[in-house]
C-alpha cells in the first residue's frame, strides 16, 4: 500500500545515500603544470553529479505513424563547482590545460599535445557511505574542460569564499556496477 510508513521505512535499510558524502579525484596532463592541483580538487570539489545515463531515439515514419527505435548513447557534459583558494592552483592549472588545448593568442595548441591521449585524462567520483566506506564509483573517460565559468568579485560579498564552475566533455564513463571498470 503507498501510504503505509513502516513499508517505506522497510525499504530504507541504507538509511538513504547522502549527496555531501562524495570525492572527486583528477588527475591533470603534464603540460597544465599540475603541481598541487591533483591533490586540492580533492578537497576544493564543492559539488559535482553522478553522472546521468541517455539513449539517443531513432524516429521512423511508416504509413502515417511515428516509431521509434534505441539509438546511441549520448553522454552529457560533467561540471564541478570549485571553491577558489588564494593560491588558485586549480584555476591555474585549469586556465593552462585550456590555452594547451587552444591559445588564447595563436589559436593554436601547444607543442606535442597533437593527440587526445594528451589532453584528456581519466577522472573519478566516488560516493561514500555513512560509514566511510565507497558505495558507488563512477569513472570518467577521456575527460578535457570545455569551460570554465567567471569568478564574481563583489565588494558587498561579505563571509563567502570564491567559486567557479569547471564544466568538462569526456568520451564515455563506466560504473563500478557495471563490471566494466
Amino acid at each position: 500500500m503507498p501510504f503505509d510508513i513502516s513499508e517505506f521505512r522497510a525499504q530504507m535499510v541504507g538509511d538513504g545515500a547522502r549527496p555531501n558524502l562524495f570525492e572527486v579525484t583528477m588527475p591533470y596532463p603534464a603540460f597544465s603544470s599540475p603541481g598541487a592541483a591533483t591533490e586540492k580538487m580533492t578537497f576544493m570539489a564543492k559539488s559535482a553529479q553522478l553522472p546521468g545515463s541517455s539513449i539517443g531515439v531513432v524516429q521512423q515514419q511508416y504509413f502515417g505513424r511515428e516509431l521509434k527505435f534505441a539509438g546511441n548513447r549520448v553522454f552529457q557534459d560533467w561540471s564541478v563547482n570549485v571553491v577558489n583558494d588564494e593560491d588558485f592552483v586549480i584555476r591555474n592549472a585549469l586556465e593552462r590545460w585550456l590555452n594547451g588545448i587552444n591559445s588564447h593568442t595563436f589559436n593554436t595548441r601547444f607543442p606535442g599535445i597533437l593527440a587526445p591521449s594528451s589532453y584528456t585524462v581519466d577522472s573519478n567520483v566516488f560516493q561514500y557511505g555513512k560509514m566511510g566506506d565507497i558505495i558507488k564509483k563512477y569513472k570518467f573517460i577521456g575527460m578535457f574542460p570545455v569551460d570554465v565559468s567567471p569568478i564574481d568579485v563583489d565588494w558587498g560579498a561579505n563571509d563567502v569564499f570564491e567559486e567557479f564552475s569547471v564544466t568538462f566533455a569526456y568520451q564515455w564513463w563506466t560504473s563500478e556496477d557495471d563490471g566494466v571498470i
